[in-house]
């Protein structure tokens, strides 16, 4: 029996209603690192926003954001 392979994306979000989910995976990344700052980087609550973000956003962006926060200058309210 082969093993079955469970595929899982953001769950809908009303605050974000149109297709193009650009604003709900920049808010899925910023959730999740607020999350990481307020319960610590090994705390399993963050792992939500963390599968939300990676399903939703551009490996490229998710790089380059990361390398922001690492240079202080990341756009958005961390």
């Amino acid at each position: 029996m082969e093993d079955e392979i469970e595929l899982k994306t953001a769950p809908a979000d009303f605050r974000f209603p149109t297709t193009n989910q650009t604003r709900h995976c920049f808010t899925r990344y910023i959730e999740f690192h607020r999350c990481t700052t307020a319960k610590g980087e090994a705390s399993n609550d963050c792992e939500r926003f963390a599968k939300y973000y990676r399903a939703l956003c551009p490996g490229e962006w998710v790089e380059k954001w990361n390398e922001q926060r690492e240079s202080g200058t990341f756009p958005g309210p961390l």
